[in-house]
């Protein structure tokens, strides 16, 4: 071999070296990276996930150079159902759920504050603000197994019916409703209607046979449901009411999950959740209801009704047993009377021109 061929061997050994040197680091610099698995019960064109936890994911990914990256698991694709998926993050099958609380009957009671009748303003932001206050204090323990990344409003409860206009209580009487919470299905009952619990995807057909004369859902929930195809009359509370209820939903991470991550990806996860990421949520939702009622109102098929404040109060005043029930059946390890007392008081702070439940 002449010395220029063994020159030439040598500079193609080092590239050759180089270059496994950079592919080794690289492989190193994947591995390190942490892939947190989310999993929900929508579809991946759901608002939450196109408006929120896609763009969340990406800054995530961004500001933690790449030691963070999500893989999103929509439509339940990890098997089980909605009701399961708090217990799913908490045993770890993924790492991070958002699911509405009110599913796991009984897992978060003291959240189950929120959702009483006519408690929490209508609307997105300002809402999700109380819920992520309330649940980080008064609530705090029921999120004990939990890292809690941000906790949220649907907006509010809307009534939806297909050709009976409900300006007040006696409209009500007599009505089949869907509800979407055990807690929506106290109001509806106490109101005089019938409650019928059923998911989001069955609402327009059930309503099109005529099972149903209409439903209580949030307004975001009204284009993918095509809630208005099936309904012409939409009843919602004024700006100063508060909401007949509320669903309450939540972002949560398993807490061994969390506490496994490097010091520098916690730090970017917690400077992108909580209030932050809550209010996120909250604006999605805002942006999202803003959408609809506006092009439900420039339709001449379509009548939005707003109640006005003896109707309102009537209903408020009906209602005022389902506070007192649940009031009454804390335990002695609970205190649901401070709890409703402490709610109040963070409504107060965010809200304090709304009209609630006294």
């Amino acid at each position: 071999m002449t010395m220029k061929n063994a020159a030439t061997m040598m500079h193609c050994l080092k590239r050759v070296w180089g270059l496994c040197l950079v592919l080794s680091l690289t492989s190193q610099a994947a591995s390190a990276a942490t892939t947190l698995r989310i999993a929900h019960f929508l579809p991946a064109m759901s608002n939450a996930q196109q408006h929120v936890i896609e763009p969340w994911c990406e800054v995530l990914e961004t500001q933690s150079e790449g030691e963070l990256r999500c893989q999103i698991y929509p439509s339940m694709q990890l098997g089980g159902t909605p009701a399961q998926l708090a217990d799913m993050v908490r045993n770890g099958v993924v790492d991070v759920a958002w699911t509405a609380l009110g599913y796991s009957a009984g897992r978060f009671p003291r959240s189950e504050a929120l959702e009483l009748p006519f408690m929490l303003p209508a609307g997105g932001v300002e809402a999700s603000r109380i819920a992520w206050a309330f649940t980080q204090g008064p609530a705090a323990a029921d999120f004990a197994d939990y890292k809690v990344l941000a906790v949220h409003s649907d907006g509010g409860s809307v009534f939806h019916t297909r050709e009976t206009p409900v300006h007040d209580r006696a409209d009500m009487q007599g009505l089949r409703l869907r509800a979407p919470t055990r807690m929506a299905s106290n109001v509806i009952d106490m109101l005089g209607a019938s409650a019928v619990s059923m998911p989001p995807a069955q609402i327009a057909d059930t309503l099109a046979k005529g099972v149903i004369d209409g439903a209580s859902a949030g307004w975001e929930v009204v284009p993918p449901t095509k809630l208005d195809e099936v309904t012409r009359y939409h009843i919602e509370t004024a700006a100063d009411q508060a909401t007949p209820t509320v669903t309450v939903l939540a972002l949560l991470m398993n807490q061994q999950s969390y506490d496994r991550l490097p010091e520098k990806a916690r730090q970017v996860l917690d400077s992108l959740s909580g209030e932050t990421l809550s209010v996120r949520f909250g604006r999605a939702w805002d942006e999202a209801i803003d959408k609809v009622k506006t092009r439900l109102e420039g339709d001449p098929d379509q009548t939005m009704i707003t109640l006005d404040d003896a109707a309102y109060d009537d209903m408020r005043d009906a209602t005022r047993g389902i506070v007192e029930d649940w009031i009454a059946a804390g335990d002695n390890d609970t205190d649901r009377g401070a709890l409703v007392e402490q709610l109040a008081s963070v409504v107060a702070e965010h809200a304090p021109d709304l009209r609630r439940a006294e």
